[in-house]
């Protein structure tokens, strides 16, 4: 992680670009993040409008091979998910818009962290079980429901997004929920404000 200059990556994984609920979420605590480090440097990584490609066998086969044995091509599919694990671990903190689909994380979120998921590169295995190589760094997750989950077998993200980053030996890891968006104009308006005032406490 940086020494220098504080650095945050946002990842924005709603079909709605900047419009989503997650994204207006996420941003609205990268904009707290701004007034607690006016010179930090954001990047932003949007996975609808700029997709990662969905892991096929391909692309499987020449992330597992040797780099001293692979075609030009495999090394060509190795170095981007080279640099989206590059773009991770330079950031001191990250936000992450998190709406939900059908139960679910958005497919191209769950595209971009099969190119997280390196064995050697992020993570190893040892006798005691798997250990993290990204080294510990700030996550917030800004998830945006239409629905409420929280706490409820339906909210199959909290525990998914936990368990993976935790794999990669993210621990630091922090969720901004607004949930009930699709009940109303006003029960909307009511979660965002809760939200904020989360946000405001964990960049206080």
């Amino acid at each position: 992680m940086s020494t220098q200059i504080p650095s945050l990556l946002k990842i924005n994984t709603s079909v709605f670009a900047d419009k989503g609920n997650s994204s207006v979420l996420a941003e609205n605590i990268v904009a707290a993040w701004r007034r607690k480090h006016p010179t930090g440097q954001v990047v932003t990584r949007d996975l609808a409008g700029s997709p990662v490609p969905h892991l096929d066998a391909t692309r499987i086969v020449a992330l597992s091979t040797p780099a001293a044995d692979r075609t030009p091509e495999q090394a060509a599919i190795v170095a981007e998910s080279d640099a989206l694990i590059d773009e991770l671990k330079a950031a001191d903190t990250i936000v992450l818009g998190l709406p939900m689909y059908n139960f679910g994380v958005p497919s191209q979120l769950k595209a971009y962290i099969d190119h997280l998921a390196r064995a050697g590169v992020t993570f190893r295995y040892t006798e005691t079980g798997p250990v993290g190589l990204i080294g510990d760094r700030k996550l917030v997750v800004a998830a945006a429901r239409g629905g409420i989950h929280l706490g409820q077998p339906s909210d199959t993200q909290t525990g998914f997004v936990k368990t993976f980053f935790n794999f990669l030996g993210i621990q630091n890891i922090e969720f901004v929920y607004a949930e009930g968006l699709a009940y109303s104009a006003e029960h909307k308006s009511k979660a965002f404000e809760q939200a904020q005032a989360v946000i405001e406490k964990l960049a206080a």
